[in-house]
């Protein structure tokens, strides 16, 4: 009852009405008039056309929720939900708090709504009640279900639920033959990632390794969870920059238009650009000629600035080639035509200052107004941050639109966000604009990740250290006497990048974090290199004891998953938390909590290993004598729900290292 989704349920009151209105028309003496009988025949046709389309609808609804993981934290807020309103029905909206429990003593999850209840009591109503009382009281009211045991009421308040043991067994052998199905998120909702977005003619550095990283890393995610995602990269590929970048051009390679010029350093040549662009008058006024062209479209000068954009695109693919990043380029310079629309449109709602020549927008609560145009009628970032949020929300029609981008750009985001909303585009109730901030990359010395001649670090050049450094530890495990030259090429880049993208999304985003090789290498805690060991041996356990996968699907319909022993019990449990694991991350944004979990997971199926006889060996011969099957579907549980995981996170593993 508590695990139908609501589309199901609006497609079955459909269904109900639609049995009704067929039965009405073949009785159609009841409708006072003596209409034409084609045209009944033909209502009546239509409708039972409507009827089968949605009553097959309704069985696919029910099969695909039927496979899908349940989250087992929604069901019991379901089932506690109902039965506070059951116990205290006057209550409006009362706190609903549950939890997965610390210790096994406490049983498996806990509800703390009691204490809640009596703060709200006592302002509302003025009723001293005991949080005991109101425990007991919410407990003699929870609804039939399919998956508690027993509750157990503790110490001042607190409802100790212990799950059925052949509930847990029963989603697990569906998670063994179905896969890892994501919970049904009702209507599919449009979803927009900003991530990336490195600037043309110049490097990626490692500040945009983390937008790079977090923001594929949730696009899988959202895309895994059913939603429809669009990948947007907000490349800086316009502006005053261009106009001594095409001048210069013009003086080094003045065949440009016929001979395609070879750039092979574009930092150097934007460095000698801009050496010029500050020192030489001549070339200061030309490069201001230059901008001009540029924007009224003259085709020798937007020849040009392809060309440029055209070499910075070709090295920023390299290094999403490496870290197997997927990005849709959509740049400043696609928003261009739109601006002067977004001038006007802020000026006929009388939102625009005119100061001191410059157009501004005062958005309440933002101390700094925007400035959407310049005293020279140029535009600037503001316009063109306005015009692309008003794209994604207006014209691709975004339900969530995500910007990953670092925290020292959030004040300018907010004014942004905020002035989207008070000019009318979006309300905040109905779609979801957020800012996925993050801080710096540190050096181990706690100061800005710098070379030591102070420089940024080169994103390319710190991914070919990471295959070296990964290399460098293979070969000191001897793994390069045992594997195979293309087994050992795949193990590097699985750990170089692996453990780059872990140790990035392994800390709170929010926060600045300390780059270390040497840490994100070490194959003990909470790292890549330990999680990716600890998947292969996984793997391993069935292919050692000759079970193949064929065995391995045939046992998942077949075998029961006992769970007696506190160890299994402790696993199958942890392996069911994964949905609630992904519903926080969708509500919060912060993906270090998948990676706590599968570092959670790794660690308990440790115990569960070292406690349980998978497969039990003559001591003697080291001939298999018994192989726990039951046992070795939760070891392929496990390593299901690592390996989507990793997927989300964008971590290769590979079956032998």
């Amino acid at each position: 009852k508590f695990l139908i989704a609501p589309e199901c349920l609006t497609s079955e009151n459909e269904i109900k009405l639609l049995t009704a209105e067929i039965e009405r028309l073949k009785n159609f003496g009841c409708l006072g008039v003596s209409p034409s009988l084609e045209g009944l025949r033909d209502e009546n046709a239509k409708l039972k056309y409507r009827l089968n389309f949605l009553q097959k609808s309704l069985q696919e609804e029910r099969s695909k929720t039927a496979k899908s993981m349940i989250n087992i934290n929604s069901c019991l807020q379901e089932i506690f939900g109902a039965a506070i309103q059951a116990a205290y029905p006057d209550l409006e909206n009362p706190p609903l708090v549950v939890t997965p429990s610390q210790q096994p003593k406490f049983g498996d999850y806990q509800c703390n709504s009691a204490m809640g209840i009596t703060q709200i009591l006592l302002k509302t109503k003025e009723q001293k009640v005991s949080p005991r009382e109101i425990a007991e009281k919410i407990s003699k009211n929870i609804p039939a279900n399919e998956c508690i045991e027993k509750v157990e009421i503790a110490g001042p308040g607190f409802i100790n639920v212990h799950l059925r043991k052949d509930f847990v067994s029963k989603q697990l052998s569906s998670l063994l033959m179905n896969g890892v199905q994501p919970p049904a998120v009702g209507k599919r909702k449009k979803v927009v990632v900003d991530f990336s977005s490195p600037n043309i003619a110049k490097e990626m550095h490692v500040g945009h390794l983390r937008s790079t990283i977090i923001g594929e890393s949730m696009c899988r995610l959202f895309e895994f969870a059913g939603y429809d995602v669009l990948r947007l990269n907000h490349l800086g590929d316009w502006g005053t920059q261009f106009g001594m970048l095409i001048a210069h051009l013009q003086d080094k390679f003045p065949d440009y238009l016929t001979v395609s010029p070879p750039i092979g350093d574009l930092q150097a040549f934007y460095k000698e650009s801009k050496r010029r662009f500050d020192t030489e008058e001549e070339f200061k006024k030309r490069a201001y000629q230059c901008v001009v062209l540029l924007q009224s479209k003259n085709p020798d000068f937007i020849k040009a600035w392809e060309l440029i954009c055209d070499v910075s695109r070709k090295e920023f693919q390299k290094i999403y080639n490496c870290l197997d990043i997927t990005l849709i380029e959509r740049g400043e310079s696609f928003y261009h035509e739109m601006m002067k629309d977004i001038v006007k449109e802020f000026e006929d709602k009388g939102f625009v200052q005119v100061d001191d020549g410059r157009k501004i927008v005062f958005v309440p609560g933002f101390p700094v107004p925007l400035t959407i145009m310049k005293s020279d009628g140029g535009y600037t970032y503001d316009t063109s941050d306005l015009a692309a949020l008003k794209h994604r929300l207006c014209e691709e029609k975004a339900d969530i639109l995500i910007y990953v981008v670092d925290s020292g750009q959030s004040v300018h985001l907010q004014t942004v966000f905020a002035a989207g909303q008070m000019i009318g585009w979006y309300d905040p109730k109905v779609t979801r604009v957020a800012h996925a901030a993050f801080g710096v990359v540190l050096g181990e010395d706690k100061k800005k990740f710098k070379t030591r001649s102070g420089d940024t670090v080169r994103l390319i050049d710190l991914l070919e250290e990471g295959l070296k450094r990964a290399m460098d530890k293979l070969k000191d495990k001897e793994r390069d006497k045992v594997l195979t030259a293309e087994e050992l090429k795949a193990a590097q880049t699985s750990v170089a990048f692996g453990c780059i993208k872990y140790a990035d999304l392994s800390h709170n985003r929010l926060n600045d974090y300390v780059f270390s090789f040497d840490k994100m290498l070490d194959d003990r805690g909470n790292t890549a290199a330990y999680l990716l060991y600890a998947f292969t041996r996984i793997r391993a356990i069935a292919r050692l004891a000759n079970i193949d996968e064929q065995m391995l699907r045939k046992a998942a319909r077949e075998e029961v998953l006992i769970l007696d022993h506190e160890k299994e019990w402790k696993l199958g449990k942890c392996i069911l938390r994964f949905p609630e694991i992904l519903q926080k991350i969708l509500e919060d944004l912060l993906l270090h909590t998948l990676c706590d979990y599968l570092y959670e997971l790794a660690t308990t199926f440790t115990e569960f290993y070292d406690n349980c006889y998978c497969v039990e060996k003559d001591r003697q011969s080291g001939q298999i004598v018994k192989v726990n099957m039951w046992r070795l579907l939760l070891c392929e549980a496990t390593a299901t729900i690592m390996a989507k995981g990793f997927d989300i996170l964008g971590i290769k593993p590979v079956q032998r290292m």
